[in-house]
């Protein structure tokens, strides 16, 4: 939950992302999903070597390609007094209870359907 949480929070700031490949880009956070696929406008590409840059209008970097991702301190800081606070008001544990008490839908506890839970003649 963290990292989708930092992503989030980080939209329209600037980020640096260096992919496995050693590349890097340096850009404002335009969108980002939950498979940390992201969108980068006004962008700054340095290659691996350092010895290439080169300015892109947009780019879309695939999740799986990043290595990291450097992300402003005063937005890491903002999510995580965020976190704690939900942390202490249970906002977390809350959810995982409530997705365990919904039950399966038309299911008595033993998981068979109500066909079967009705009298017969």
């Amino acid at each position: 939950m963290l990292p989708l949480s930092l992503l989030n929070a980080a939209l329209a700031s600037t980020v640096l992302v260096e992919l496995k490949n050693g590349d890097s880009y340096n850009g404002h956070l335009i969108t980002c999903d939950a498979w940390m696929n992201i969108i980068l406008k006004e962008v700054i590409f340095t290659s691996k070597d350092g010895d290439k840059f080169q300015k892109i209008p947009e780019i879309y970097i695939r999740g799986n390609t990043i290595k990291y991702l450097r992300i402003p301190d005063k937005i890491v800081d903002n999510v995580r007094i965020e976190q704690e606070r939900a942390a202490q008001q249970g906002g977390f544990q809350k959810r995982s209870n409530d997705r365990n008490q919904r039950g399966k839908g038309g299911r008595d506890n033993r998981g068979r359907g109500d066909r079967n839970n009705k009298k017969r003649d």
